[in-house]
């Protein structure tokens, strides 16, 4: 627009900028250059990846220094399993039950109710039974694990406590069976010779839905006779 085209009264509101035209310029330019539209996106993205990277380099870019630096979890941890040492990598919130059944191939350790409740995942920590549904993988690290499969003897044999509960015909359906014996290896251990009542309780938390109770708590009182 030209002075001569100015609208009448001289009001300049609609004459453009230096600003205006210098822009308009631009896209001029921009419109008689041979990049395609599709080619100048891809440009601006590269652009924009370069200068992220860059950020990335300059805030250090190894995640191990930066995770410690921060105070983050280590993600892979060792656990000492039935005697071995196992290396795992372990999400903060990944529970026990789920890091031995499918991270570690032990499905001996069964999940029920997930809510620490039934005593399906029952497993043995530093010897003492616990709901391993219900325990942070990473809250076992530097203590002794022991699951169902790792009670078998050096030939295969069973524990005394599971020819125990075959001989009274405990197992049903089998589902809970696992922590059923962890539960009675676990009283066992500290204490040898317990009174019914005495078993009745440490086998409480075990939930049986086949309504077994009776032929578990012969079996614990059989393997401690024969202990």
């Amino acid at each position: 627009m030209s002075l001569n085209e100015l609208p009448p009264g001289g009001d300049c509101d609609r004459c453009p900028s230096g600003a205006d035209q210098q822009d308009q310029g631009i896209l001029a330019e921009i419109g008689r250059s041979p990049t395609s539209r599709r080619e100048f996106i891809k440009g601006v993205i590269a652009s924009g990846a370069a200068v992220s990277s860059a950020g990335y380099m300059f805030r250090g870019g190894i995640p191990s220094a930066r995770a410690a630096a921060t105070g983050a979890v280590e993600r892979l941890i060792t656990l000492n399993v039935n005697g071995q040492d196992r290396r795992v990598d372990v999400m903060p919130q990944e529970t026990l039950a789920y890091v031995l059944r499918y991270k570690l191939g032990l499905t001996g350790t069964k999940l029920g109710c997930d809510h620490g409740e039934c005593g399906a995942c029952t497993t043995l920590m530093d010897d003492m039974p616990i709901y391993s549904c219900t325990t942070l993988a990473h809250r076992a690290r530097g203590r002794k694990i022991t699951t169902i499969e790792g009670l078998e003897g050096p030939n295969g044999e069973l524990h005394k406590v599971q020819k125990a509960f075959v001989e009274e015909l405990g197992p049903q359906c089998g589902f809970c069976t696992p922590g059923q014996i962890m539960s009675a290896v676990g009283l066992l251990k500290s204490n040898p010779h317990p009174t019914v009542d005495e078993a009745r309780l440490a086998m409480s938390g075990n939930l049986c839905r086949c309504g077994a109770y009776d032929h578990y708590l012969k079996s614990v009182m059989r393997a401690a006779k024969e202990a």
